[in-house]
Formats: C-alpha cells, sequence, structure tokens
C-alpha cells in the first residue's frame, strides 16, 4: 500500500463518518483506498437517557462505529477519546493529530467544515464538528509537513514530517467538487444503520438522505445521489 492510495478521516464523533462522507469512503475503499478514521470522542454525550452512564453508552458507541467501519471497507478505526461536548482546538489535540498523521501517512485527509454554524435553518452545528474541522485544518497545515512544529514526534518517537496533499472538508459551506455514490448509497444507509443507539428510525432516515442527496441536475427516471466536499490541493 503506497500513501497515494491511504484516507485518513478524521471527525468527532462516531457516526459522523459514515453521515459526512460514508458514499464517498465506500467508493473509495472499493476502488482499493485504504481507509483510517481517527475520531477525536467516543460519543459519551450521545443519548438523552439518564439511566446511561457515559463509560456504558462510549463503549456501545464504539462497538458501532466498528461495525459501520466494518460495513465501508475502513481499514482502521482509531479513537482519541477526548470528552463528547467538550472538544476544543487545543495545542495538545493538534500534536496528536499531528501524532496521527504522520503515522499513517494519507494522501487525503477528510475533515468538516469549522466555519459552518448553520447548516439549515432547522440545526445548530455541533460544536465538536467545527473545533475537529479546525484543529484538524491546523494539523495538516503547517504542523504535520514541518520539523518545526512539535519537534518531539521527531526526536522522540522518530515521527518525521509529512506533507498532506489533498483535504475533502465534508459539511463544507462552500462545496467546489461532488462524488457520485449512486452505487454506494445503499452502503452508506447499511453502515448507518449499524449506529442502533443513534439512529431510531432508518427508513425515515433512508427518505430524507434521498431528497438531500438527490443530484438536481439527474433525470427523474435516473436518479443520482452525490456528496459534497470542498477540495483543498496543497502544494
Amino acid at each position: 500500500m503506497t500513501t497515494s492510495d491511504r484516507v485518513l478521516v478524521v471527525l468527532a464523533h462516531p457516526d459522523d463518518p459514515e453521515f459526512f462522507c460514508g458514499g464517498t469512503i465506500a467508493r473509495w475503499a472499493a476502488s482499493g483506498r485504504e481507509i483510517t478514521y481517527c475520531l477525536l470522542t467516543r460519543g459519551d454525550k450521545g443519548s438523552d437517557d439518564d439511566n446511561l452512564s457515559t463509560k456504558e453508552l462510549a463503549e456501545i458507541r464504539e462497538v458501532e462505529q466498528r461495525a459501520a467501519a466494518k460495513v465501508l471497507g475502513v481499514h482502521e478505526v482509531m479513537f482519541l477519546k477526548e470528552l463528547d461536548g467538550y472538544v476544543l482546538p487545543t495545542l495538545d489535540l493538534r500534536r496528536d493529530i499531528v501524532r496521527v498523521i504522520r503515522q499513517v501517512k494519507p494522501k487525503v485527509v477528510i475533515t468538516c467544515d469549522p466555519t459552518n454554524f448553520f447548516p439549515s435553518n432547522y440545526y445548530i452545528n455541533h460544536a465538536d464538528h467545527r473545533a475537529a474541522g479546525q484543529v484538524t485544518l491546523d494539523a495538516v497545515y503547517p504542523a504535520a509537513r514541518s520539523a518545526l512544529y512539535f519537534p518531539e514526534l521527531s526526536q522522540e518517537e522518530g515521527l518525521q514530517p509529512y506533507k498532506v496533499r489533498e483535504v475533502y472538508v465534508a459539511g463544507a459551506q462552500h462545496p467546489n467538487i461532488t462524488v457520485d455514490i449512486t452505487q454506494f448509497f445503499n452502503q452508506k444507509v447499511a453502515a448507518l444503520s449499524e449506529h442502533r443507539s443513534q439512529i431510531k428510525d432508518i427508513t425515515a432516515l433512508e427518505e430524507r438522505m434521498r431528497k438531500r442527496m438527490l443530484d438536481p441536475e439527474s433525470p427523474p427516471d435516473d436518479p443520482r445521489y452525490i456528496e459534497r466536499f470542498r477540495r483543498i490541493e496543497l502544494r
């Protein structure tokens, strides 16, 4: 496996990869790319059930995430174990993500848009999503590629600077590229269905996604489904 085949997905919570970019992940995995998830939290606050401890919920959601990743063909899932709901773009977290980038050596990093506060008139973007996007972008450039950032990673851990070539920003306010996921839409839904603690009615969710992800330029009798990103090519 070469670095040109590797993709690193850095997002905040279990189920974020499937929601943000599950079809793209499935398509790329099917084409032979090696996909690694790095999730900042274990989703320990993703429930309103007061009888469920954060520890129990985190364990449930980690199992669900690994099952969903398997459906999509993901190579590896790692958790940085930040507290759900409390993620901040700190220097310590930036260092942790730089470490992962230098270990995985991906050509492409997928993360989310730190500037998108209001994705719609009915939803406020989770603070963890915005923090995840900011800290990941800061890790990609310039920190991961420069020996002067976090020199202890090279001096003590042998992790040399590494240049990511492309970033795909999911949930972007201003996307500039689409990925056709029509053949992988059902696989995306199947992966989401593994998140049983979060999704109570997968049929209703599928109907909403078909409306939201429908390519408006596709003919009515041959619908095409897409995921949108802001693609950044780094030099």
